[in-house]
């Protein structure tokens, strides 16, 4: 057979060959699509049925703000309203203002007792939260506060954090929930929550860390971790990542 014969058929071979592994490569990435779909719609339900156990644990009278995009996803304010009922005469802290205040803040008035504090370095937000509170009868149970953004001078570091000056110089804590400030603020943003906030647990407090699947949070909680060896940490299974870390 010419070598020209040969050389044809080995590039026949080669091209056949190629094309089965890019006809590989679309079958895996069309199985991957379809499972990223039906992940997906499970996701959604999943939201869909915590933002339903939401309004019926909290018996809603109007409807809530959105709960995609920066807002806390329904699961995570599904897990802190459960725990939050079943507290009484409690003091709530929460790191960033909006719908986690008013549910929150719900949890207290059907508890009848406890008062929830909000830290909200943009006063645009803390306005809407306001307006928020007042449109669920809510604003006398939660109160938001302006804490503009300061430095603090943590581990030989200079962190930006919410101004504590307007909280009470004395005010001890039984849930605390972090879900700001936001990820941009600077690299491991919630960092400053330990050290600052942690002193303030009572005993048998929980902390809430929104967002924990995330990288940032992920070294935030190692950090912690080896700060606060005493408590203990654990994980929910929520949308975003839920840390759950508890003081004996």
């Amino acid at each position: 057979m010419p070598i020209l014969a040969y050389a044809a058929i080995a590039l026949l071979l080669a091209v056949s060959l190629h094309t089965l592994h890019k006809l590989r490569r679309v079958h895996v990435l069309l199985y991957d699509l379809r499972d990223q779909a039906r992940n997906g719609q499970t996701g959604l339900f999943r939201q869909l049925e915590a933002l339903q156990g939401l309004y019926v644990e909290l018996d809603l009278k109007h409807s809530l703000p959105p709960t995609r995009g920066w807002a806390a996803s329904p699961d995570f304010l599904l897990e802190v309203a459960r725990h939050a009922r079943g507290l009484k005469h409690a003091t709530v802290l929460e790191c960033s203002s909006g719908i986690s205040t008013v549910v929150l803040a719900r949890c207290m008035q059907l508890n009848g007792t406890g008062r929830v504090y909000s830290l909200e370095h943009d006063a645009r937000f803390a306005e809407q939260t306001r307006a928020q509170l007042r449109r669920h009868g809510l604003q006398d149970w939660a109160t938001v506060i302006e804490a503009p953004l300061t430095p603090y001078d943590l581990d030989g570091q200079s962190w930006p954090w919410y101004d504590l000056a307007q909280l009470p110089a004395l005010l001890t804590v039984d849930l605390l929930v972090i879900d700001g400030p936001p990820q941009a603020t600077r690299l491991q943003a919630r960092y400053p929550a330990g050290p600052l906030l942690f002193p303030r647990l009572n005993p048998g407090a929980a902390v809430y860390l929104d967002d924990a699947a995330r990288p940032d949070e992920q070294a935030i909680l190692r950090r912690w971790r080896q700060d606060f060896p005493a408590l203990a940490y654990s994980s929910q299974g929520c949308e975003k990542g839920c840390a759950l870390i508890r003081k004996d």
